[in-house]
């Protein structure tokens, strides 16, 4: 079935043929920055949150997202969703918070009484790269949107084109945009789609259910992969093909493997709901493998972790942050409870971490303690989605808001 086109569009910018030319040194394009390690660009970054050094540039009211703010040139791009019924995408003038365009379209759904408190909006982050804005919508909808026009360009709705139920808690696996192609856990499976087209070009069904995790992709062993926490395992794929290259089941509690795989050197570190701590090897070869170097018992929730030097820096389920000696799996330091869920960035040697309930914290990359150098309160409202950081700004996504800080 070809992919889906929308009629509606609101445009208030004006239609252009330029791009917008993603600059890895000063834009935040996807889920977890350029290469979805969330480590800001290089920069001078202040060791203060106060006053001197941290001031609110602009903030505009929105209707509630989970969805983390993309940043490409002079844009910055978020969702909302609207009225119970509509998904919207929508884009801010990075400087000075001047809307450009707004695009909707239907979008919404009630997840499970018992996860009611998370809410029933859009919680994909969108992915850019210059051209198209992809968007993830809560009933498995993929929507590409020119960035100059915010004019719809395909949309491809995966349950109705699968013939498979919408996922349960809504889509929340945020897509990724690489080399022209789009790949994105939807549809109860894993696909990689032409991004200026819609076309799927390869899928693998994924009989576990729909996924949480969001993928990665880059070189591992001497081999590009994309690697996919799927809800009960561990895959290693070809991007060309979609040849499975290694797979490694991972326990987790009703398959709520949350997190993004975390890269060190040519191993991979997980960490499950209900589950366990677990750092797996890939070895090199024809028919590479997984073989688990390390286990422990810290079980992480909903936050993904960072990676500075040795040490890997995780929020945990229990709501503590702790440090973990990824050589050896010993944990260095844990902090004391630290909120429900946190969001983190690395900012030169140091941690800027977002707390769900608005406080904003940098401590010191350190496995020697839990050094805060300073804590701020920057929202009233709930922060659950993604910090983005870059050219010395910070972009907050409030439940109800979008504030952008200079931070310098």
């Amino acid at each position: 079935m070809p992919p889906l086109r929308t009629l509606s569009c609101l445009s208030i910018a004006a239609l252009s043929l330029s791009i917008l030319v993603v600059r890895a040194e000063a834009d935040w394009p996807q889920w977890r920055g350029t290469n979805r390690d969330a480590h800001a660009p290089d920069g001078k970054w202040p060791t203060s949150l106060g006053e001197e050094h941290l001031q609110l540039s602009w903030r505009k009211e929105l209707g509630p997202s989970y969805s983390g703010p993309i940043v490409v040139g002079d844009r910055v791009f978020t969702t909302e969703t609207r009225g119970e019924k509509t998904e919207v995408a929508s884009a801010y003038d990075r400087n000075t918070g001047e809307k450009l365009w707004e695009l909707e379209w239907p979008g919404a759904m009630q997840v499970p009484f018992f996860a009611a408190s998370n809410g029933s909006w859009i919680r994909a982050t969108p992915a850019c790269d210059g051209q198209t804005l992809s968007v993830v919508g809560m009933l498995d909808v993929l929507v590409a949107i020119d960035v100059e026009s915010g004019e719809e360009l395909w949309r491809v709705d995966f349950p109705a084109e699968l013939s498979v139920e919408p996922p349960q808690f809504g889509a929340a696996s945020s897509p990724l945009l690489h080399e022209g192609s789009l790949y994105a856990q939807m549809g109860h499976s894993i696909v990689k789609v032409d991004a200026q087209t819609g076309k799927t070009i390869w899928r693998i069904a994924d009989k576990s259910g729909d996924a949480f995790s969001s993928p990665w992709i880059g070189s591992v062993a001497g081999e590009q992969l994309l690697v996919v926490q799927a809800r009960e395992e561990l895959l290693g794929i070809a991007p060309d093909s979609g040849q499975v290259r290694w797979s490694q089941p991972i326990q987790a509690y009703r398959g709520m493997n949350i997190m993004t795989p975390t890269v060190y050197e040519d191993q991979f570190f997980t960490s499950a709901h209900s589950g366990r701590s677990q750092l797996w090897q890939v070895t090199e070869g024809a028919d590479p493998t997984l073989d688990e170097r390390w286990s422990n018992s810290a079980q992480a929730y909903m936050s993904s972790p960072v990676v500075v030097g040795d040490y890997l820096y995780m929020h945990l389920k229990n709501e503590r942050l702790q440090c973990v000696d990824l050589r050896t799996g010993e944990e260095a330091w844990r902090s004391r409870p630290e909120g429900k869920y946190q969001s983190l960035v690395v900012v030169g040697g140091n941690v800027l971490a977002l707390r769900s309930d608005g406080e904003l914290i940098l401590f010191r990359a350190t496995p020697e303690a839990f050094e805060v150098l300073d804590r701020r309160k920057v929202a009233n409202d709930e922060t659950w989605a993604h910090l983005a950081v870059c050219d010395g700004k910070i972009f907050v996504r409030e439940l109800n808001a979008l504030a952008v800080y200079d931070w310098k």
